[in-house]
């Protein structure tokens, strides 16, 4: 086991009595499934949003949901998707299920979010099918310009399907953000600031999609396991409607996220005490470059960024000193257009993308979880400056 005060994870979740209780209470209620738990989780979310006529929909990932959400807004075969290359492979794996391809976008500079000037540029261009949709991603808890991008789709009729899987409970203006475009959705993996282990959720307004999803996620069947084995006015009977998946999220895992679900407000809380900690520190040193963020901003990752210019060693040397001095570090993320699958299948260039290139050339991902002490948070960036004194 890890000595937390002079190793320090990358990230731990933060459980306690309420967590143990609710997987207790369904362990004992006979019915670990999908049921009671996951649609009083469903209520539970959309009530916390604060949005009327809000859908939410639990699933086993935030994977499923983007695959889900995509295939509900009709994407498929011949059909184009962009989204930015500076993200996990799920973001863009998703579009491949359904036969269709992913067009990569660069990040605007400064940021790590999807350019909105870059994405209105390659709907310009030709490509190899109709484009149908936009992903923009809310890395780390910090929103997108979804003014700019919802325009942008408008304009040229996408459907847009926020991947907010960092962005929970991120608030844009007065709106979460993940509630803004057709869909959106959620991650709850052990990493995030509420978390199921593994889970997810989709929201949405329209009913249609809504439906549709709901649907798919179980199989292509037309009523829920739930229904079909308590309602006592019920047949047995159901039909499948269409060749659905295995997206359902179990009551085991929902029991977990409503104890989280309490404690949201919380749990952000402390990740946002940690970050400012950061910031102060590292705002001062013109060896950093601070993440770009605003008040709502959900803090799900720290990314700093090495500034190449006061630093004297590689980005990949300044981890390994790190992980020498027992801090946990990650890197988000290896951008998708040099992995070896998309690059080799679209003819990728590293250079394709150079505001991509340069800020995973520089990022860092640094411990940020609730309940982190305040010493394991001193030493962290007690370790960081030190290296950079060193090698200045």
């Amino acid at each position: 086991m890890q000595n937390t005060e002079t190793e320090i994870p990358f990230a731990l979740p933060l459980t306690g009595i309420e967590e143990e209780e609710a997987i207790l209470r369904v362990l004992r209620s006979g019915w670990l499934t999908t049921g009671a738990e996951a649609i009083a989780f469903e209520k539970e979310f959309a009530a916390f949003l604060q949005n009327p006529g809000i859908r939410c929909l639990a699933v086993n990932s935030a994977t499923s949901g983007l695959h889900l959400a995509l295939e509900a807004c009709g994407v498929g075969p011949g059909d184009v998707v962009f989204v930015p290359s500076y993200t996990f492979t799920a973001t863009a794996e998703v579009v491949r299920y359904l036969g269709a391809d992913p067009v990569f976008v660069d990040v605007a500079p400064g940021t790590f979010h999807i350019d909105p000037q870059a994405l209105e540029k390659a709907l310009k261009q030709q490509h190899r099918g109709k484009p149908k949709a936009v992903i923009p991603v809310h890395y780390g808890g910090l929103s997108c310009d979804m003014n700019a991008i919802m325009d942008i789709a408008r304009r040229y009729d996408l459907k847009v399907i926020e991947d907010a899987a960092h962005a929970f409970p991120s608030v844009v203006g007065t709106t979460f953000a993940g509630t803004i475009g057709d869909a959106g959705v959620f991650s709850f993996y052990a990493t995030k600031t509420i978390t199921t282990g593994e889970g997810g959720m989709v929201v949405c307004r329209d009913e249609a999609i809504a439906r549709r999803i709901s649907i798919m996620r179980s199989h292509g069947i037309d009523r829920t396991i739930w229904n079909r084995y308590t309602d006592t006015t019920a047949s047995w009977y159901y039909e499948v409607v269409e060749a659905g998946y295995k997206y359902n999220l179990p009551d085991l895992l929902a029991a977990l996220g409503r104890a989280q679900l309490g404690r949201a407000w919380e749990l952000l809380a402390m990740r946002q005490a940690i970050a400012a900690a950061y910031d102060t520190a590292f705002g001062t040193n013109d060896c950093f470059l601070l993440p770009p963020t605003g008040p709502g901003d959900a803090r799900h990752l720290y990314p700093l960024r090495l500034n190449p210019q006061r630093i004297g060693i590689s980005r990949d040397e300044f981890i390994q000193k790190l992980k020498e001095n027992g801090i946990g570090i990650s890197v988000h993320f290896i951008p998708l257009h040099i992995m070896p699958f998309y690059k080799n299948r679209y003819g990728l260039a590293e250079n394709d993308f150079p505001e991509t290139i340069k800020s995973y050339q520089q990022e860092i991902s640094l411990p940020i979880w609730p309940g982190m002490s305040e010493a394991q948070i001193s030493r962290v960036i007690a370790v960081v400056q030190s290296i950079a004194s060193v090698a200045g």
